[in-house]
């Protein structure tokens, strides 16, 4: 094998290594979700939340007090917390969220296709609202986290443009999903972060 292919295959390693470990991410906050609303409805039927049920099963996580979802959302956020340092506040404005946007159980598919959105367009957006902020060394990770939670400040904020139009649509529809899901700039920073230092290929992505 010539010298460029194995760059290249080395590159691709790498790129897939990062993706596992951000799909590992959002996975577990997909199972925390899903834990939250199945704990706060009585759902009883574990099919109905199918990343929490592969994750129980995987973990072999026993049902706590007979009640579907207590244990699996205490080890999601046990996981999440030690893995990428996210804080109480965190947890809390996902709970808050998901009791006012989910009374009942046929509210759960809306919610969750709002977050999606909301979530996919962050991402999105995260290289144009951030731009030369991205290029800081993650060995500087306060003045990084600082930089995402002002970009994430200028996302929410209304008097703040940018020179692409769409990218202007974008962020229109991301503030609108906001409000309706009722989170803050400092959980936006704090959700996108672990991503960013994924994205730099650290071992380690916490703040």
């Amino acid at each position: 094998m010539g010298l460029l292919s194995k760059l290249k295959q080395k590159n691709e390693e790498k790129t897939a290594a990062i993706q596992a470990r951000v799909e590992e991410y959002m996975t577990l906050i997909r199972v925390y979700y899903q834990a939250v609303m199945v704990v706060n409805l009585g759902i009883t039927n574990i099919n109905a939340a199918p990343d929490m049920a592969l994750f129980k099963r995987t973990l072999k996580i026993p049902t706590t007090n007979g009640r579907l979802g207590m244990a699996e959302k205490a080890r999601a956020r046990k996981m999440l917390t030690e893995a990428y340092g996210l804080s109480a506040n965190f947890f809390n404005e996902i709970d808050a969220s998901i009791k006012r946007g989910c009374k009942k159980q046929q509210d759960v598919q809306n919610y969750l296709y709002a977050f999606q959105g909301f979530s996919n367009d962050l991402m999105t957006l995260l290289g144009t609202v951030m731009q030369w902020k991205l290029r800081i060394p993650a060995r500087f990770r306060k003045t990084l986290f600082t930089a995402t939670l002002q970009s994430m400040k200028d996302i929410e904020n209304p008097q703040k443009f940018w020179k692409k139009e769409d990218v202007n649509l974008m962020v229109r529809e991301t503030r609108k999903l906001k409000e309706k899901l009722h989170y803050s700039a400092e959980w936006m920073a704090e959700f996108t972060f672990p991503i960013i230092l994924l994205a730099k290929g650290c071992k380690n992505a916490h703040l």
